[in-house]
């Protein structure tokens, strides 16, 4: 699988909290959540209670979208991406690595019952003003949908 160029992933590794949306029964819903990302399985890591809505949401429709922003009023330093993908928990040596790098980066966490997710990207999309006004970079999984 061929992973996002250098400048997306250095984006998602130069920040740690992402919103995620899900939708259930056309019902929207946004969660903020602290993340850590694994390059090598391009994948979001994070941790969330099995109670709240945005999991409740998860268990019944996996498809979720989210973004990481740089917040500025400057107009030729906005950042930013948008992404499409899928939820779940991860398994075997997923988890364990997973588990790894999130209380690596949030050693807080060890403390919390929680749950460990993790996201995987099918398209992400950066607009990054620094390249030129509204300039985009578009990654894409292999075989996913162009509709998007």
């Amino acid at each position: 699988m061929q992973n996002p160029e250098k400048r997306i992933v250095d984006f998602i590794n130069e920040h740690h909290v992402l919103t995620l949306a899900t939708s259930v029964e056309n019902s929207p819903w946004c969660a903020n959540c602290f993340y850590t990302y694994l390059e090598d399985e391009n994948c979001f890591v994070f941790t969330s209670d099995e109670e709240t809505k945005h999991v409740q949401d998860v268990l019944a429709n996996s498809n979720v979208a989210g973004s990481v922003v740089l917040e500025t009023n400057t107009v030729g330093k906005i950042q930013g991406i948008q992404f499409a993908g899928t939820m779940q928990k991860p398994t075997k040596s997923l988890a364990t690595i997973a588990k790894k790098a999130y209380l690596k980066k949030f050693p807080f966490a060890v403390l919390m019952k929680t749950s460990l997710w993790i996201l995987n990207p099918e398209i992400i999309k950066m607009t990054d003003n620094r390249l030129g006004f509204g300039k985009k970079l578009v990654w894409r999984k292999a075989k996913y949908s162009q509709s998007r």
